[in-house]
């Protein structure tokens, strides 16, 4: 155990999940989880590994966003074709209290270790499964990935302008959000387990359903009026009277302006020199903000960044600069925050991240280490967590089970 394992347990220490999980959704639930003080055991495949390893930039040759995917896990190689590396993941399932997956439901089946079968084996085992489209329909067996849960989700329908596509983020939302879901679910299925009734928890995640669940007035829309509230940039279809947009500053940075209530559009309007008695209704909003909106990109477009931020601020117009990740690198409010850590790792030296998010007051969780190197801690589970000795290591080691 290096230094940085020895940090302070989060809440969740004790608790011991193992991944059959690849990319991003199921192994980012694990993620949270170990942040938190979980450990985590990421099952790969003993030929390459996770897929995430090899994607994304790279400095020096080595890829920099599995340190941050992969932190705080331990890599374990096994190869689950074979049936002696179907017996390890056995072993491996019986000695965590959670399981998670995102392999396809049949083939999860047929090695013995699909939902029926696990829980008749381990009747108290907590398993997330992350499919394309729930495990429990009948396309359950389809691969699916995080830009069509978006597609499918209604997140898609409603991004972009008026007058262009549909538009997905910048980044794997669905996977990202599904992932969050996941690990809120398996933390509740984790307080249900302190019931001695307790009979295990499937929890069957699509990659469409909890981005779906987010957009809390999308269905409800459709429903009683009929229609969808068209694609609107950056502002609110759902709330026409309100100012939400990205303005460009004199000095070509970019930040955003946002009013959520009457008093802000107000403070907006005073702001540029309108009359505020015109925005006091709703009617008034709905009407006018298309020109409030005009004025305040005139009033930004004249001044620099930190001169009009500075005075939205006196005037209690709520603003933002919008930040990139090299902008956030050096932002006060976040190394105030120490939402950014440093880690040693092996192959880059220190390198910075994000830190453990939520932040818990007392026992907050840690960053412990970075991205493993692929099968790094086989022989530490397989050897000493499960008992198995240096001969029978070495022997499946020759015979490419791990």
């Amino acid at each position: 155990m290096n230094e940085s394992d020895r940090q302070p347990a989060g809440p969740l220490a004790g608790v011991k999940v193992v991944e059959l999980a690849h990319l991003i959704a199921g192994p980012m639930a694990g993620t949270f989880l170990a942040d938190l003080g979980a450990d985590v055991v990421h099952v790969e495949d003993p030929s390459g590994g996770d897929a995430v390893r090899r994607q994304g930039p790279t400095k020096d040759g080595t890829y920099v966003w599995w340190k941050v995917a992969g932190r705080n896990k331990r890599s374990v190689t096994i190869d689950l074709r074979q049936e002696q590396g179907r017996q390890l993941a056995h072993e491996l399932v019986a000695w965590a209290d959670v399981l998670i997956t995102n392999m396809r439901r049949d083939t999860m089946a047929r090695w013995g270790l699909g939902w029926e079968s696990l829980h008749a084996r381990h009747p108290r085992l907590v398993v997330l499964h992350v499919s394309g489209n729930g495990v429990a329909t009948q396309s359950g067996n389809q691969p699916g990935f995080g830009k069509v849960g978006e597609a499918r989700s209604g997140a898609v329908a409603v991004t972009g302008f008026a007058d262009g596509p549909p538009l997905h983020a910048g980044f794997s939302h669905a996977d990202s959000v599904t992932a969050l879901m996941g690990a809120f679910s398996i933390c509740a299925a984790l307080t249900d387990r302190l019931s001695p009734t307790f009979e295990g928890e499937l929890i069957d995640l699509a990659l469409d359903q909890s981005l779906y669940r987010l957009i809390d007035w999308q269905v409800i829309v459709a429903d009683q009026l009929g229609a969808d509230p068209p694609r609107a940039g950056n502002q609110l279809a759902i709330a026409p009277g309100v100012i939400v947009n990205t303005y460009q500053t004199a000095d070509g940075k970019w930040l955003t302006v946002t009013s959520g209530t009457p008093r802000s559009v107000s403070n907006i309007a005073a702001l540029v020199g309108e009359d505020e008695e015109q925005y006091r209704t709703i009617e008034q909003r709905r009407e006018r903000v298309p020109r409030l909106d005009w004025l305040l990109a005139e009033w930004i477009a004249k001044r620099d960044l930190a001169t009009g931020l500075a005075t939205m601020k006196k005037c209690e117009v709520v603003a933002a600069p919008v930040l990139s990740g090299t902008d956030i690198l050096t932002d006060p409010l976040y190394l105030e925050r120490g939402d950014i850590i440093e880690v040693d790792d092996d192959e880059l030296g220190p390198v910075r991240m994000q830190g453990v998010v939520p932040r818990l007051r007392r026992r907050p969780g840690s960053v412990r280490r970075p991205g493993p190197a692929l099968g790094a801690d086989t022989d530490t589970v397989l050897g000493e967590w499960l008992g198995h000795s240096a001969a029978e290591l070495a022997t499946w080691r020759h015979a490419g089970v791990i």
